[in-house]
């Protein structure tokens, strides 16, 4: 699909072809494990990467392959390869990357989940990584050490909605020579397009945003193709010999198509996260309405949080779309359509009165997810968050005075008449 086609075109018909045996016009759901091969001469060639093609849906499969297509051609990257979850899609996307002994230096405004999985359950693959506030660009180049690896960040953060300097950040891992992963989640490539700031590797959890309907759970890795993994002798998955393929150098083999033949052909062949082609299916279909969404969760986030800013019952409000927020100077080079859905408010009254506004609310949802159609609300302290030390939720944005918001596309004056009624008994 060209380049030069609009998003709202890409959103509808990348990756998307009539079907060769039906003429179907919408992406079928191969619901398949497996596909015939044309004789053994076709099969081998497939197993030795000299064909592409289909062989188990566990690698491939016609659905998911089409949303990788899609997304790749959201983000501007050179491939895509999608997997089972947004948690799956981060250690794909760190696995080709990483040996025993390595870190990889992560900003401290992340999603809780991340922060435990890159804190604690790496280290069980030898792995380790260095949490640094990346606002202090010298902090973040100071972390960088001869075992560095990575380095990885959120375009938007979760929770606060912070905007992160990807130009800055990203020059940095130039001058070090190193890969930087970006989490756009919360954006979705409709508000940021990191590869155009930076960006080695994209990552996004397709359960939120992509989707918008709280229907799916999956994850995605979109390589810009740009990084040159022999530079350094600091890759071997990708640029030295393959024992498992007689030898083969990806990188030297595929160029800019290395991560993600490896993250294929090794990665899903080995880890086994594999999205299933059902949930592909699901995501296909929420995106090709991504970008309405996008303007109506953007046009109401900022409505809500204007309101609340306002109010004499909230302490302060993170979004960055509000002339207050630090971070609003970086909205129009960063995410120049708007900021995004998701920020968080501090209740007067602390933890207790977070609990009682969270058990008070009526249209909005109570649950551990973001990016839905609906507005979602939690007290990330107790909850998404609550494995952190106390200093690493306020590092975080997740103290406990802090309840985290994802507004939805519903009216925005019922949005904040639920939040009006919770916050006064709240704080009564």
């Amino acid at each position: 699909m060209s380049e030069t086609l609009g998003f709202d075109t890409l959103q509808v018909h990348a990756g998307n072809r009539p079907d060769p045996a039906t003429g179907a016009r919408q992406v079928p759901i191969y619901q398949t494990t497996a596909f015939v091969f044309r004789d053994a001469d076709h099969a081998a060639k497939l197993f030795n990467l000299q064909e592409v093609g289909y062989i188990y849906s566990r690698l491939t499969n016609p659905t998911v392959s089409a949303l990788a297509e899609r997304v790749a051609a959201l983000e501007g990257g050179a491939g895509a390869v999608c997997c089972s979850s947004g948690h799956a899609a981060q250690i794909m996307a760190l696995f080709p990357l990483m040996q025993p002994g390595c870190n990889v230096v992560a900003a401290n405004k992340l999603y809780g989940g991340t922060i435990q999985q890159l804190g604690n359950t790496i280290r069980k693959f030898g792995w380790s990584a260095k949490f640094v506030d990346f606002d202090d660009l010298k902090a973040v180049e100071a972390a960088v050490d001869e075992n560095t690896r990575a380095i990885f960040c959120e375009s938007i953060a979760n929770p606060g909605g912070y905007i992160t300097d990807l130009d800055a950040i990203a020059k940095i891992a130039n001058k070090v020579g190193l890969p930087l992963i970006v989490d756009n989640t919360s954006a979705s490539p409709y508000l940021c397009n990191p590869i155009k700031h930076g960006a080695t590797l994209v990552v996004h959890s397709a359960t939120k945003y992509l989707t918008g309907n709280g229907t799916v759970t999956g994850g995605i890795v979109v390589d810009s193709g740009k990084f040159d993994w022999s530079a350094s002798g600091k890759f071997p998955s990708l640029a030295a010999p393959e024992p498992a393929y007689h030898g083969l150098n990806f990188h030297a083999a595929l160029g800019g198509m290395a991560f993600t033949f490896h993250s294929i052909a090794v990665g899903l062949r080995d880890l086994g996260m594999t999205m299933n082609p059902q949930g592909a299916h699901y995501t296909l279909m929420g995106i090709e309405t991504l970008s309405l969404r996008m303007e109506r969760h953007v046009a109401n986030a900022k409505k809500v949080a204007e309101w609340l800013e306002k109010d004499s019952r909230i302490d302060a409000v993170t979004y960055a779309g509000l002339p207050s927020s630090p971070y609003h100077s970086r909205i129009a080079r960063i995410c120049p359509k708007g900021a995004g859905a998701l920020f968080t408010f501090a209740v007067k009254g602390g933890y207790d009165a977070c609990v009682k506004l969270i058990d008070s609310v009526k249209l909005f949802s109570h649950v551990a997810n973001l990016g839905d159609a609906r507005s979602l609300i939690i007290h990330s302290a107790s909850t998404t968050h609550r494995q952190l030390s106390p200093e690493q939720q306020i590092a975080a944005g997740a103290g406990p005075n802090v309840v985290r918001v994802s507004i939805g596309i519903e009216d925005p004056a019922d949005i904040i008449a639920d939040l009006d009624q919770a916050l006064a008994k709240a704080t009564a």
